[in-house]
């Protein structure tokens, strides 16, 4: 399988900025950097950086399946935050997802994200093993 397959969120601005929610060619998967908003522009856990990070990781998820894999072919993610203060509750998320799959893993405390309500971005990398598809 080495076709394009492209992921979309269903979110409108998805087609205006010419990207989708994640992309799998051949065995791997990359998903886009993910926030707490929904496909309306609904916000999640204003204030609330777990909350936050609970939904990127669940929407990530959710693509990473579309796409044909599960969450134990995350080879990495990259996570940004507006104030390193959140990475501890932003890890204690993320390791209930991936404690026993252990991607590598950056943290980045960043200025602003594209929304000040917003705290927490993520993207992800996956590789499916042929034990998978």
């Amino acid at each position: 399988m080495n076709e394009r397959i492209n992921i979309s969120s269903g979110a409108p601005w998805e087609p205006i900025a010419g990207y989708s929610r994640a992309v799998r060619v051949g065995q791997f998967i990359e998903v886009a950097g993910t926030t707490a908003v929904d496909a309306h522009g609904n916000f999640f856990g204003e204030g609330d950086v777990g909350a936050q990070t609970q939904y990127v990781l669940e929407k990530i998820q959710h693509a990473i399946e579309q796409a044909g894999g599960t969450m134990s072919d995350v080879v990495r993610t990259r996570i940004f935050v507006t104030d390193r203060e959140y990475m501890m509750e932003v890890a204690k998320v993320h390791g209930k997802f991936f404690g026993e799959i252990m991607p590598v893993s950056t943290g980045v405390e960043i200025g602003a994200l594209i929304d000040d309500r917003l705290l927490v971005e993520i993207e992800a990398s996956a590789i499916i093993s042929s034990s998978s598809e």
